[in-house]
């Protein structure tokens, strides 16, 4: 079986790959590398059952190619992480919006199934905590640039579920946070990447805001898993899951763990979110995911402890990464 992972030269997808490859598929990577890098596939770069293609999802001729004898697709191709998407929220946007729909519609007119990769950020501001699914979202306005991120991928989510009133075997993954080796201190999973790369340099460990707010974290292979069976088992389809773990713990504790995995003993920085990202930046105060829908259709749940996943990750960060 023949699977097209977009956007699989990323840091979620590029795992994503390796556990493909290792389960015997032949994988297709179509990836325009603006926001990955080869560098991320260098550990299977020469499997015979891997083809990569370097191409903007939104272009038809390098999705028709990337789709020759695909079976399955594995949708993650998008601009992440708040840098970027305050740089360009004008490209976030098309990215985001124009690529999904590009795919989608491919998918419907092969009979090829697809799994949509979504974020936790379109819970917005939250109703309440812990987020089910199907749960109202509450959204900032549109004055406020680090929600376009947000808008762009919950239209995914809606442009997936409509193809699915049309037939189109398609499921939708929210991911909460993910973390591992080869995360993006610009991309996702920038908030531990960013902590790991100071460690790493002897500087103090920035924590903005005051800390206190809180979040879930999911280590990358996690993430795979339950990528993998909302990808592939029939029950998926036609659903959103929650793809996190219930574990929460705040910013402030998550930088003093982190400073007792690498046993640097650098200090903490505080800096206002105005600082970083400008005056109108809205923080949500806390994140974390309900996780029974994954459970009951993926027979999904987390099962890589904080402490464990961040140890993993450093011993990766202090090995492998160059800063």
């Amino acid at each position: 079986m023949r699977v097209l992972v977009t956007g699989g030269a990323g840091f979620i997808g590029s795992h994503l790959v390796e556990r493909l490859l290792a389960e015997g598929y032949e994988v297709t990577v179509l990836d325009d590398l603006s926001g990955g890098q080869l560098g991320n596939l260098s550990g299977v770069r020469d499997h015979p059952r891997l083809r990569v293609i370097v191409g903007d999802v939104r272009d038809p001729a390098a999705l028709r190619m990337a789709l020759g004898g695909v079976e399955a697709v594995f949708h993650l191709a998008a601009v992440v992480g708040v840098p970027r998407v305050l740089a360009d929220p004008v490209r976030t946007i098309q990215v985001n919006v124009e690529g999904t729909q590009r795919v989608l519609e491919a998918c419907a007119e092969r009979g090829i199934s697809v799994c949509v990769a979504s974020s936790s950020e379109v819970y917005g501001k939250g109703v309440h905590w812990p987020a089910a699914e199907g749960d109202d979202l509450r959204l900032g306005p549109p004055t406020s640039l680090r929600w376009a991120y947000a808008v762009s991928k919950l239209l995914d989510e809606h442009l997936a579920l409509a193809w699915a009133r049309h037939g189109l075997r398609v499921s939708v993954v929210r991911y909460f946070n993910v973390y591992g080796p080869r995360a993006d201190p610009h991309g996702y999973g920038y908030v531990i990447a960013r902590f790991m790369d100071q460690a790493l340099r002897g500087e103090p460990l920035t924590v903005y805001g005051d800390g206190r707010q809180t979040r879930s974290f999911i280590y990358v292979t996690d993430a795979v898993e339950g990528t993998l069976r909302a990808g592939l088992l029939p029950a998926a389809f036609g659903h959103i899951f929650n793809i996190g773990c219930a574990e929460e713990i705040s910013i402030l504790d998550l930088a003093e763990k982190i400073r007792a995995v690498t046993g640097c003993q650098v200090p903490i920085r505080f800096l206002s979110f105005s600082e970083v990202y400008g005056p109108e930046f809205e923080e949500i105060p806390r994140r974390v995911p309900e996780v029974s829908r994954a459970r009951a259709l993926l027979g999904f749940e987390a099962r890589v402890t904080l402490d464990e996943g961040l140890q993993r990750t450093w011993e990766w960060w202090r090995t492998c990464r160059r800063v």
